[in-house]
């Protein structure tokens, strides 16, 4: 997959205690690394990591099996471990494996001597968004950029698909290696709340963090809207580097408090700003159907933005990624060249088609950005909207009616499908959605989302938009526990063929 292939293993005997400084040397010289005891081979190392449903000691036994050399565990676990498992190998015993996991990747790839900027951006909504117009705002200025997020691994000569936003520690310093190689200036990392809970970040030091807004999402993982803020903080707090600048929406109730956290500040925003914190402040001057004016004002310069991209949501994240280039040394010259970006795939993307129906598919599945996306069609004199949207199985329960309520305050249709149902039964899901959808108008109801999506294009009149959220750009539905092949776009294009015969 990747471009570095592996370094020789060291086979050599070892037992007893081994200290950090040694294992990391090891490292540096090919010893290989890893946190699946499935993969370890003759020599290896295995990171015993701590998990959620299960513990990495509890591998230990498969990893010796497979014949690992050297076993990083736990300083807490060494009474469980004991001599059994340091009779076999050598132990390295840290205080947090996955700190370690972090440090022992930045020496196997060299990440701490590669001279690239590092930008990572959290929150709930906006963080694909604002990762692709930093892209194009950083390739448009002559600086080679690179990305890791929700869509792609990417940078220019390679591109592969993402499996999750933030992939592993491991990966992650491999993927930046190879940027290194290939004299990318600019990583933009898209920082998951799970990522940043789980450490996989760790060893990164950031050189610009983005805080773009925090809504209810993830509340199975996190349990609470505190400590999924305390996780998104952590970027903040956490992963220093020296002179580290923090990009944080002043017009979010959880920016504004995280303001007050951090140092070396620059806010942004619609609205008022902090007193004493330096903003880089937007006015919506025109939004339309086309796009937004976007007029833009830092420490005494002014100027213009004119955008195809559509809605305040998206003014906040052209927002956010001026402020990035203000952080990396940008002006306002370079940020004229936003008037070019064209967009993102899934992000009340445009469905071209033959019957000129106004059609967009966007990957809203949270309560907060379902009300952003609607109220930004609902601004633009469309005669009715239509949205279509469904709720995650095995995923939290309490946001079902949450985003149900979020589509009847401003959908005149509402077509209640599947998202990604998962191991749940699609019925059962739209029942905890259906009570939240009380007020609306006209409510369809149509487990399958394929046909939902058709009969949404059938409901169409003229002058009437159709939203069709939640999947956005992804291109299979999870359906019990296999991924099948299916895109909204596809969908609306078969059910469009099927209305003009």
């Amino acid at each position: 997959m990747f471009l570095f292939s592996s370094s020789p293993r060291l086979a050599k005997e070892r037992t007893g205690l081994m200290n950090f400084a040694q294992l990391a040397k090891l490292v540096r010289k090919g010893l290989p690394v890893h946190t699946d005891s499935r993969n370890v081979k003759e020599g290896d190392c295995f990171v015993a990591m701590p998990g959620t449903t299960v513990r990495g000691i509890d591998f230990i036994p498969m990893a010796l099996y497979n014949g690992a050399s050297c076993i990083v565990a736990a300083e807490a676990d060494r009474d469980v471990i004991g001599p059994e498992v340091e009779d076999k190998a050598a132990v390295c015993y840290v205080p947090d494996t996955a700190d370690a996991l972090g440090e022992l990747a930045a020496e196997a790839f060299g990440t701490n001597d590669i001279q690239m900027k590092t930008v990572g951006i959290t929150g709930t909504n906006g963080k694909t968004t604002t990762s692709y117009i930093v892209e194009h705002l950083l390739s448009a200025s002559g600086l080679i950029p690179g990305v890791l997020g929700t869509i792609s691994y990417r940078w220019p000569g390679f591109s592969v698909d993402a499996k999750l936003t933030t992939p592993d520690c491991w990966a992650i310093h491999e993927l930046m290696a190879n940027m290194g190689q290939a004299d990318v200036d600019a990583v933009v990392m898209e920082v998951s709340s799970h990522a940043l809970e789980q450490k996989r970040v760790a060893g990164i030091d950031f050189d610009v963090a983005v805080f773009t807004n925090l809504t209810q999402d993830h509340l199975d993982y996190h349990g609470s809207m505190e400590r999924y803020f305390e996780s998104k903080a952590k970027l903040f707090t956490e992963s220093p580097a020296e002179g580290k600048c923090c990009v944080i929406n002043h017009d979010d109730h959880y920016g504004r408090r995280l303001l007050g956290m951090c140092e070396n500040v620059v806010g942004y925003g619609l609205g008022e700003p902090v007193q004493d914190i330096p903003s880089l402040c937007g006015r919506i001057k025109e939004s339309t159907v086309k796009g937004l004016v976007l007029e833009c004002s830092w420490k005494g310069k002014s100027w213009e933005i004119r955008s195809p991209l559509v809605g305040e949501h998206n003014a906040l994240n052209l927002l956010a990624a001026q402020a990035v280039g203000i952080c990396l040394g940008l002006g306002c010259k370079d940020f004229r060249k936003l008037d070019e970006f064209k967009g993102v795939p899934g992000r009340l993307e445009r469905v071209e088609n033959e019957l000129n129906l106004d059609i967009f598919i966007d990957y809203a599945h949270t309560p907060d950005a379902l009300m952003n996306v609607q109220k930004t069609l609902k601004a633009l004199d469309f005669s009715r909207l239509i949205t279509v949207f469904g709720c995650g199985g095995d995923r939290d329960r309490t946001k079902r009616p949450l985003m149900a309520e979020a589509v009847a305050r401003f959908a005149d249709v509402a077509v209640l499908t599947s998202d990604n149902p998962r191991t749940e039964d699609p019925e059962a899901i739209m029942r905890d959605a259906e009570p939240g959808l009380e007020g609306c108008p006209h409510v369809i109801r149509e487990a399958d989302r394929t046909a939902g999506i058709r009969k949404a294009i059938l409901e169409m009149r003229d002058g009437d938009v159709l939203l069709i959220a939640g999947k956005g750009h992804e291109s299979y539905q999870e359906i019990g526990t296999e991924r099948i092949d299916y895109h909204d776009s596809r969908a609306v294009m078969a059910a469009i063929a099927e209305a003009k015969q």
